[in-house]
């Protein structure tokens, strides 16, 4: 069993959404006992609050369902996951700031570092709070295409 935690700021728009497409992958693939998924935040603002209703609308028009309630990031997370990904670079860094040790800063990676046509350059899934309707296609567009090249790793 692989277990993968995405982490974004807030937990309510970009890993709850990054957790979706993969739960959907991994279901359709037949590998749900494979894979345990999982979503938190780097901040406390939105605990116990559910997905941002723009990112579940989006997600919903892809046949994709966004549930569960946000929650902030836990020390105890490093142990109890093998992957953590980090929505962009700014979430990457605090999780490797608060990492106990080596180890722990070893499981955490950018989510889009599996998308084979970021080809290295900004690796960084956009916060779609602030903006409109499109950054939240957005946002499914580059979560889908790095969960694909996610899944091909895991298997």
């Amino acid at each position: 069993m692989t277990r993968v935690l995405f982490v974004c700021m807030g937990n309510i728009c970009r890993s709850p959404t990054a957790e979706g497409v993969l739960r959907r992958l991994v279901r359709d693939e037949g590998l749900e006992g494979e894979v345990e998924i999982d979503s938190a935040g780097t901040g406390g603002w939105h605990v116990g609050e559910s997905p941002d209703t723009r990112a579940a609308e989006a997600a919903r028009r892809r046949g994709i369902e966004l549930d569960g309630s946000a929650r902030q990031f836990a020390a105890a997370d490093f142990d109890r996951f093998d992957l953590i990904l980090a929505m962009d670079t700014e979430n990457r860094r605090e999780l490797e700031r608060i990492a106990p040790d080596d180890e722990a800063r070893s499981k955490v990676r950018l989510f889009r570092e599996f998308d084979p046509a970021s080809n290295g350059g900004d690796l960084d899934v956009p916060d779609p709070y602030f903006g409109g309707e499109q950054g939240f296609e957005h946002v499914l567009d580059l979560t889908e295409a790095a969960a694909r090249g996610l899944l091909d790793e895991l298997r």
